[in-house]
Formats: C-alpha cells, structure tokens, sequence
C-alpha cells in the first residue's frame, strides 16, 4: 500500500478541507463525510483544528512504527478508551444536527392527502447515526445497537414534552451510553475497499443529505414578500412557472433553440451578446426615450434638449437639485455611448469604403 504523503494531506486540507478531502484521502471515510455536511467540521471549528493532528492522522494511515507503538502502549494503559470532552461535544453536535435535518425535513402539512407526521419517528435514528459516526472516527468504534436502543427509549419523554430542552436531553443521553458502553478501540486493521466502492458510499449519502435539505427547503421553507406575508417555497415555485415572467423567459428560450437549428450556436452566441447589450446603447436610448430606429439627428437634437431640461441650475431646492442632477449625468452619459457608437460605425465605413 502506498505511503500517504504529508504535503499532499496540507494541500488538499487546504484547498478542499473545508469538504473532508483530506480525510477522504487519508481513508478517514466518515470524518470525511462530517467535515462536508457541516462545512469543514461545524463551520471550519474542525478544518481549523486539523493543522495540528494531520501529523498524527498521516502516520496513522502510514502504520508508522513510532505511533504503532504509542497506541500498543495507550492500550496496555487504558483497555477502554479514556473520556474525550472533545468527542463527546463532537456526538452530542452531531446528534442534535442530524436529528434536527430530519426534523426540519419532515412536511408539516399533508402530500397528496397522506399525513407524514408519523415521519418523526426517525429522528431518534438520525440522532443515533450522528453520534455513532462521531464515535467512530480515528481508532476508536462501537457499536451502533446502544446508541439506538437509548435513544428510541427515550424517545417518549421527548415525543411528550416536545421541546428543546426535551430533544437535547435525548442526544446528550444518547451520547453517554455510546460513550460509557459501546465505546472501544479499534484494534482490527480496516479492510482496504476500492477507490469506487468509497466514493459510490459517500454519494449515496450526500444524496439522502440533500434530499433531506431540499426536503426542508421545498415543503416546510417560507418566502417573504416585500409586504412582509409569508408563501411557502412549493406554492411559490408553482406560481413561478404560471407566471408572465416565466412565460416570456420560456419563449425566448424557445425562439433561442429555434434560431440555434437554422443559424448555427456560433451566430446564436453573437447575437446573445448582441441581446446583452454590451455597450450599453440600448440603455442609452431607452434614457434618452428614443427607438432603435434613431438617427444621429435625431440623437443629437434629443441630447440637447434633455440637457437643458435638467441642467442642474434650474433646480429650485436641494432636494430637487440632486435629482435633476443624477438626471443630468445619466443623459450625458448616455450621449457619450451613442456618440462613441456613431463615431465607431463611422470609422468602419470608412475602412470598408477603402
């Protein structure tokens, strides 16, 4: 098995720490997977305190004969790993957090008529998961029979209070029993499974990670409006696509894909930046309130008219003052483009002529 290398593991903490990478690296599957789904271990709380053990994880997935040694004598010292306040808070967060998501993600009101409520009777086994992934990282394992039974057994006085205080009693009791019975070393050398195999886990994950997020997101969720009324995130995205808006955008799609068939994408892709407008000359005669179909008469006789019209010196107060002001700038502004814009066409007429 090849050596793992310690300036690639800082590299890869460094660019893609804050999504496990090293850790995937370094074989370190499940710290990995945490570190993504809570951006770099609680929000870079874990990322940041990877600078100072990726020494020790690198010599842990190197075999190295001086740390071998070290957890042979941790064994003889201690035949049950010694308490960690650092693993224990890193459970109860881990707990609390992916009980929290199922919770979060379970609809509050019905789908289709069916009631989902009865849903919530998995939160006590996403609580169990997070503590028992914690619990199992580095060279420490345990079961996940103990997180789970202590947890559905106290899954009642939650279900009945039904509070914060009530749900954090739960994942801290959890978290103890993992703690106090499940708990032992990792004495057995981990099997080595394929490059394939690891990441095909680590997505199927990721993807019932997101489906509970989005879960959330689509059916529980709310917008605000500028009047401040709230609409949930499905009732909106359903008005959405029945909106004109929608509509419009759909059609010019549509007109996009027809041009695309019959011109080619090189002609379509000029004439998206066209539609962009780039120089800002649509703009500038929208300001000026004039057509495309304007002549540089008719341009120049605008400019002037609009630029006496809001000439900041016929203002009579401050107030009024700043707004002929901006309104001034802008027309100038747009002048300049368009003037720009007839001196270039001018210029390539003249080149074209020759």
């Amino acid at each position: 098995m090849a050596k793992k290398s310690m300036f690639l593991t800082y590299l890869l903490w460094l660019v893609g720490g804050f999504f496990g990478l090293h850790h995937f690296y370094l074989g370190r599957d499940i710290q990995a997977f945490l570190w993504w789904c809570t951006l770099g271990g609680y929000f870079g709380f874990g990322w940041l305190r990877d600078i100072f053990y990726i020494p020790s994880y690198v010599a842990d997935a190197n075999q190295d004969p001086e740390f071998v040694n070290k957890f042979v004598s941790s064994l003889r010292t201690n035949p049950k790993p010694p308490f960690s306040s650092v693993r224990f808070c890193g459970m109860v967060i881990m707990g609390y957090f992916w009980g929290s998501v199922v919770y979060m993600s379970i609809p509050e009101e019905g789908v289709a008529g069916y009631n989902l409520q009865w849903l919530h009777v998995f939160i006590p086994l996403a609580v169990a998961l997070g503590v028992w992934a914690v619990g199992n990282i580095g060279n420490e394992e345990g079961s996940l029979w103990w997180p789970l039974v202590s947890s559905y057994l106290v899954y009642p006085f939650y279900w009945h209070y039904n509070s914060d205080t009530s749900f954090t009693a739960l994942v801290i009791f959890t978290a103890f029993v993992f703690d106090s019975k499940a708990k032992h070393w990792r004495t057995r050398v981990r099997p080595r499974k394929s490059f394939v195999r690891r990441l095909t886990v680590l997505l199927i994950c990721g993807l019932l990670y997101f489906s509970l997020w989005g879960s959330y997101f689509y059916f529980n969720a709310k917008l605000q409006d500028s009047d401040g009324e709230e609409v949930p995130v499905h009732e909106a995205i359903r008005h959405f696509f029945r909106s004109p808006w929608w509509a419009d955008f759909k059609s010019s799609l549509d007109n996009t894909w027809q041009f695309a068939r019959h011109n080619g994408w090189l002609a379509t892709w000029r004439l998206i930046v066209d539609l962009g407008d780039p120089f800002g000359e649509t703009h500038a005669l929208q300001v000026l309130n004039l057509s495309s179909s304007a002549n540089q008469t008719e341009i120049n006789t605008t400019c002037r008219m609009l630029k006496v019209k809001f000439h900041p010196d016929k203002a009579k107060t401050a107030a009024d003052k700043q707004t002929v002001q901006e309104k001034f700038y802008e027309v100038q502004q747009a002048c300049e483009i368009l003037s720009k814009s007839e001196a270039k066409r001018r210029k390539r007429n003249k080149k074209s002529e020759l």
